[in-house]
C-alpha cells in the first residue's frame, strides 16, 4: 500500500484534523493550533460548513468502503469504517432536519461550547492569555452567529421549548454578571492573567460578558415570544433520530420502556432493604434524609474538591495492578469545580491527544458550602476512576494505534456513559461500598439512571404510566408528573431534580444512554465469560475492552463478547 493511500483510518483522521480546522472549540479540546484564538462560527453557514465536511468525508469513505458490504481487509479498518459511517450518517439526518436551529438548552448546546473552550484552553504563558485575550474578543461574534442560527429556527418553525429558553437566559444572566449585579464569569476568569495584559484582557472580558448579556436580552424580547406554545415533548420521529446520535443504535423504545420498568421495581426493593439497615423501619428517603442530616459531610468548597481528589487518587492506587493496569498518563486527573452558570449534573472532560492538558472532574457546588459523601462516592467513581477517565485516557493512549477518530469526535455517548455506570457497579460488586449510605448512594444513583429511561422516553412520546408501577398508573407522563416521579424515588435536591428534567427534554434520547449502554457492556462481559469458561480473566477483558474504542450500541456487545 503506497503511502499516500487511503484507508478509512486516514479518512477517519483527515476528517478529525479538517474539523478543528473549522471549530477551534474542537482544536482546543484536542490540543491542536494553540494559537488559534478564534470561536465556533455558530451561524447557518458555519452549520452547513460541518454538513459539508460530513458529505464529502462520507463519499470518499464509500470509495474505498463500499457502504452495502463495508467490508476491509482489516478488521481495525473495518470497525473505523463502520463506526465513521454511522456517526456521519446520524450526524447528517440531525442537520438535515434543522435540529441545529433550534439547539438551545441548559447543557452541551453549540452556546456553552463557546465558553467552555476557555476551561479547555492553556493558561501557562503569557503568549496563553494573548491567545484567550483573542478569543474573548471573537465572543461577540459567536453569540451573533449562533443568535443568527435561532432566528432561522423561529422562520422555519424550528424552536426549543419555553423551559429551555427560560434555562438559558439564567446561565447567561450569570456569565454575564447581571445575576448578582457584579462581574460576570469572564472577567472571573481572566483575573489571574499576567499583569501586563490586565487592561487587554479586562477589556476582553467586558465585551464578552456584554455580549452574553445583549444574547439573554434578545432571548427574552424576541425568542421567548416565539417560541410560546412549543411542546416540550419531541415525538417519536425526532426522539429516534436524536437517540441515533446518542446510542449508535436504532432503538426499540418501547422494549427499553418495559425493560427500565423491570429494574425500577427490583432497585425498588434493593433500596428499601438498604435503607432499613440505616435506620430500621424508615422509608428510603427519610433514610435519605437521615444522611443528609447526621451522616458524614465534607464541609467547604475547596475541601470538597481536595477530598474528591484524594478518593481518585485512592482508586488508581487500589485498582492499579488488580483490576486494571493503570500506567503513565491514564494516573493523572484533576478534581475540579464547576465554573458558575453551570448545569446541575456533575461531569468530565477529557484530556488532550498529547495529555498536556489531563482528565478533569468538574463538581458544580451551586453555592453549596456542605456535601454530604453518601451521595458523592459513587459519583466519582463514574465520573473519574475507574469511570469516564480511565475509558477516555485510555482511548487516547491508543490514538496512533486505533485512529484519531475513533477516540475522539467518534465518541457515542452510551458507549461511554454506559461503560461510566458499570464502573460504578464494578466498584459496589468489588467491595468499595459496602457501608450502608455509600450502597444506598450507589443504588440511588442507579436509580437516577432508571428513572431517565422511563421518563425521557415517556415525556417525549406522552406514553401512559403502566397499570402496575405504584405510581399514577394510567396517566400520561408530563414534565410535572415527571419531577413528582423523581422526588418520590430518587434523592435528590429540587434544583437538581429541575435542571435534570430540562435536561432529558432538551437533548431527547441522551439520558437513556446511560442505562442502555449499562446493559450493552454487562451482556458483552457475560457472553464473553460464558465462551472463555474457567480461562476467563477479568482483567484482561477490561484491558481489552478499554483498547478497542468507540463503538455504538449496535455492535458494542457482539465486539466485548469477542475479546
Amino acid at each position: 500500500m503506497s503511502e499516500d493511500q487511503l484507508t478509512p483510518r486516514r479518512i477517519a483522521d483527515q476528517y478529525v484534523e479538517r474539523v478543528a480546522a473549522l471549530d477551534p472549540g474542537v482544536s482546543a479540546w484536542l490540543g491542536l493550533n494553540p494559537g488559534d484564538d478564534r470561536q465556533a462560527d455558530l451561524s447557518p453557514d458555519g452549520f452547513e460548513a460541518e454538513a459539508e465536511l460530513a458529505r464529502e468525508t462520507l463519499a470518499a469513505l464509500s470509495a474505498v468502503a463500499p457502504p452495502v458490504v463495508d467490508v476491509v481487509a482489516d478488521p481495525a479498518e473495518q470497525a473505523c469504517s463502520r463506526l465513521l459511517r454511522e456517526r456521519l450518517t446520524a450526524q447528517l439526518q440531525l442537520h438535515d432536519a434543522g435540529d441545529h436551529l433550534r439547539s438551545l438548552r441548559n447543557i452541551n448546546s453549540p452556546l456553552h461550547g463557546v465558553r467552555n473552550i476557555f476551561t479547555v484552553s492553556p493558561t501557562d504563558t503569557a503568549e496563553d492569555w494573548a491567545v484567550i485575550a483573542g478569543r474573548l474578543r471573537h465572543v461577540p461574534g459567536a453569540l451573533a452567529g449562533y443568535r443568527s442560527s435561532l432566528a432561522e429556527g423561529i422562520a422555519r418553525g424550528l424552536l426549543a421549548a419555553p423551559r429551555q429558553v427560560e434555562v438559558v437566559m439564567g446561565q447567561l444572566a450569570a456569565w454575564s454578571g447581571q445575576d448578582t449585579g457584579g462581574a460576570g464569569w469572564f472577567e472571573g476568569f481572566v483575573a489571574p492573567g499576567p499583569e501586563r495584559l490586565r487592561p487587554e484582557l479586562d477589556a476582553a472580558a467586558r465585551q464578552a460578558a456584554a455580549a452574553a448579556a445583549e444574547l439573554r436580552a434578545w432571548l427574552g424580547d424576541t425568542y421567548a415570544p416565539a417560541a410560546e406554545g412549543t411542546s416540550d415533548a419531541v415525538g417519536r420521529e425526532r426522539y429516534l433520530r436524536s437517540a441515533r446520535w446518542s446510542t449508535g443504535a436504532d432503538l426499540d423504545l418501547d422494549e427499553a420502556y418495559s425493560w427500565a420498568w423491570s429494574e425500577f421495581h427490583a432497585t425498588v426493593d434493593a433500596m428499601r432493604a438498604e435503607a432499613e439497615h440505616i435506620i430500621p423501619g424508615a422509608s428510603v428517603l427519610e433514610a435519605m434524609a437521615h444522611l443528609n442530616e447526621h451522616g458524614p459531610a465534607i464541609k467547604g468548597q475547596e475541601e470538597v474538591r481536595a477530598w474528591l481528589q484524594q478518593l481518585m487518587d485512592d482508586a488508581v492506587e487500589a485498582l492499579d495492578g488488580a483490576h486494571f493496569d493503570i500506567t503513565g498518563p491514564l494516573r493523572r486527573v484533576e478534581s475540579c469545580l464547576a465554573p458558575a452558570g453551570s448545569s446541575a449534573a456533575p461531569y468530565y472532560s477529557g484530556p488532550s491527544l498529547d495529555f498536556s492538558r489531563p482528565g478533569r472532574t468538574y463538581l458544580p457546588t451551586l453555592g453549596r458550602e456542605s456535601f454530604p459523601t453518601w451521595q458523592i462516592v459513587s459519583t466519582w467513581y463514574h465520573e473519574g476512576v475507574p469511570g469516564h477517565h480511565l475509558q477516555i485516557a485510555s482511548w487516547t493512549a491508543a490514538a496512533d494505534r486505533l485512529s484519531r477518530y475513533q477516540v475522539t469526535l467518534g465518541k457515542v455517548s452510551a458507549n461511554v456513559e454506559g461503560w461510566a455506570l458499570y464502573a460504578e457497579r464494578l466498584m459496589n460488586d468489588l467491595g468499595f461500598l459496602t457501608d450502608p449510605g455509600l450502597r444506598l448512594g450507589y443504588l440511588d444513583k442507579q436509580m437516577l439512571r432508571i428513572i431517565r429511561v422511563i421518563i425521557d422516553i415517556g415525556m417525549h412520546l406522552q406514553l401512559t404510566v403502566p397499570a402496575d408501577s405504584g405510581f399514577h398508573p394510567g396517566e400520561r407522563w408530563t414534565p410535572e408528573l415527571g419531577t413528582a416521579f423523581m422526588a418520590a424515588y430518587h434523592g435528590s435536591p429540587a434544583a437538581r431534580r429541575e435542571s435534570e428534567i430540562i435536561r432529558y427534554l432538551g437533548v431527547p434520547g441522551q439520558a437513556i444512554g446511560y442505562k442502555l449502554g449499562e446493559r450493552a457492556w454487562l451482556q458483552g462481559r457475560e457472553a464473553a465469560r460464558a465462551r472463555a469458561g474457567a480461562a476467563f480473566d477479568l482483567k484482561t477483558w477490561h484491558m481489552k475492552a478499554l483498547a478497542q474504542g468507540s463503538f455504538g450500541l449496535d455492535d458494542l456487545s457482539a465486539n466485548l463478547a469477542s475479546l
